[in-house]
């Protein structure tokens, strides 16, 4: 459009019409439409004609701006994640993040063994005047997991990752210089806190970087390192502690965290999807988009989104119980409670059941291991169901549990038919407790999925410390050994009812993120 109207004296109103010709198409024409509206600025002011046509400069930059975004390339991270093949990256990040768990399995079952040789020391009278020492890792799991999981959604996986094996690695050094239980119960608790920080964001990371359709079995297989973590207090006890004293235990078990905490400043991603969602480093969104498809095309204008999500925008607790999430979480709840309640109180009384049975010591060992055994075989064939089918296996795993765990306390006189009973139940206890770590990390949005698996591990930690303190009032009662495992069908018919209403109502396989972050916004709204 010729600018006539415009005194050519006012110089810098002329570089104003001369810019508006640089946009073409439609750009042009929608500030032509700004300037018909100047044909009534003939013989106004220069600053009035500025103005206007100041306006109409700004409105075509927007309308370009508009028309980049959209004709820019877009590439929908969900999806690239969810329609490759696992590579190179998705080993690596599998093998750091067993080793982090591994660790956690680790610091979890240290001072049980630490525990002989500190009644020596100590000259305490008795193994049970430890036992809140052993409980207090597991409140301070408790307590951790709900605060790292918001650090992990407000600031980070890797940042929560890295913090929690910091401060669970520098108290559990510090339990070297302990010289009484009173000491080593608050060091414990402490160092609990961090334990518990690390579980909900590692799974939150690999949850976010597994494909959907193996998302259970990547996180399941990255959950065996607890059964191998716990494994190895044992074999440093048997073969350090003789020398080096219990302090050996703790010294493996602090520096450890700490030197891997210090590796994954270098070698562990943050999570993609978090990047993208709360537009952090786009160089860093670039390494892991290039590193998970080394042929797509990355242009510097290509745009990266997470399709139905958004980020972090503060958490509510209330969040874990809009739309789909309202009867979702509290039957994990209850799941988590009732299997980590069975699961501790066979684990921590079975040695001595086993005891009370007349079995040897050294068969009594092997039962054990063999209890470990069957829960890491039990988690790693609930992996492909879980994926295909959600719920229904956990749902199936727990019905199964009720006749097996029943039958323990009859298989007393019987050792071959105890020893296959104590692997099964191994299989279903520990094999569910893996399938709901999984789970946990599959039902929740990007923008609060650590949250809520730090919730689910606090929240089932009620059972994990009532299990044992339950099995201890039972025995001390003197019942007979298969009333005790009798009893404990109450909670595995709970978690069984309540692993079908969640299959009934939540159908054939997990929703991802996209379906309950959209009735979580349509809550939040209403």
């Amino acid at each position: 459009m010729p600018c006539n109207f415009v005194s050519s004296r006012n110089k810098a109103t002329a570089i104003w019409c001369r810019r508006l010709t640089w946009y073409p198409g439609s750009c042009s024409n929608s500030a032509v439409i700004v300037l018909k509206g100047a044909k009534g600025l003939h013989g106004r002011s220069p600053k009035i004609i500025r103005l206007h046509l100041s306006s109409a400069y700004l409105l075509t930059a927007h309308l370009l701006s508009f028309k980049a975004m959209a004709e820019a390339p877009t590439i929908d991270v969900s999806r690239l994640i969810d329609d490759r093949r696992i590579n190179r990256f998705n080993v690596k990040l599998l093998v750091i993040s067993f080793l982090f768990v591994l660790l956690d399995g680790y610091e979890l079952t240290a001072a049980a063994f630490a525990a002989p040789y500190l009644v020596r020391e100590w000259e305490i009278t008795s193994l049970a005047a430890l036992g809140p020492v052993f409980s207090a890792s597991l409140v301070g799991v408790a307590f951790g997991a709900p605060l790292f999981g918001y650090v992990g959604d407000r600031f980070g996986r890797k940042v929560a990752i890295i913090g929690s094996c910091l401060l669970f690695g520098a108290f559990t050094l510090a339990c070297i210089k302990a010289s009484s239980s009173t000491e080593l119960l608050y060091l414990r608790f402490l160092a609990g806190i961090g334990i518990g920080g690390l579980l909900p964001n590692i799974t939150a990371l690999n949850g976010e970087f597994a494909p959907r359709r193996i998302r259970a079995t990547l996180i399941i297989i990255m959950f065996t390192g607890l059964t191998f973590g716990g494994a190895l207090p044992g074999l440093i006890s048997a073969t350090l502690v003789p020398t080096y004293g219990w302090q050996v235990l703790f010294l493996i078990g602090g520096v450890a965290p700490i030197a891997f905490a210090i590796l994954a400043i270098f070698l562990l991603p943050e999570s993609l999807k978090f990047l993208v969602l709360n537009k952090r480093s786009r160089k860093s969104i670039v390494d892991i988009v290039r590193a998970l498809s080394p042929t797509l095309a990355i242009g510097l204008n290509t745009r990266f989104v997470v399709q139905g999500e958004s980020g972090y925008s503060g958490f509510r607790p209330k969040l874990l119980f809009t739309g789909r999430l309202a009867y979702l979480t509290p039957l994990l709840w209850v799941m988590f409670i009732c299997c980590q309640m069975a699961f501790y109180f066979t684990n921590s009384w079975l040695p001595t059941v086993l005891a009370t049975a007349q079995v040897t010591a050294s068969h009594a060992a092997i039962a054990t291991s063999i209890f470990q055994i069957g829960g890491t075989i039990g988690g790693l064939a609930l992996a492909r169901p879980l994926d295909k089918h959600g719920f229904k296996p956990v749902a199936v795993l727990f019905a199964l549990s009720l006749p097996i765990v029943g039958s323990l306390g009859f298989l007393t006189g019987k050792e071959p038919l105890l020893m296959a009973g104590v692997f099964f139940a191994g299989f279903c206890l520990l094999g569910l407790q893996l399938g709901l770590n999984a789970a946990s990390a599959l039902i929740y949005p990007t923008a609060f999925r650590a949250n809520g698996s730090g919730w689910a591990f606090a929240i089932g930690r009620v059972g994990a410390v009532s299990g044992p303190i339950l099995g201890g009032v039972l025995l001390a009662m003197n019942l007979p050994l298969h009333h005790v495992f009798l009893l404990l069908l109450i909670p595995l018919g709970v978690g069984t009812a309540a692993s079908v209403v969640i299959t009934r109502l939540s159908g054939s396989g997990f929703q991802d993120g996209t379906r309950v972050e959209a009735t979580t916004r349509q809550g939040n709204r209403e």
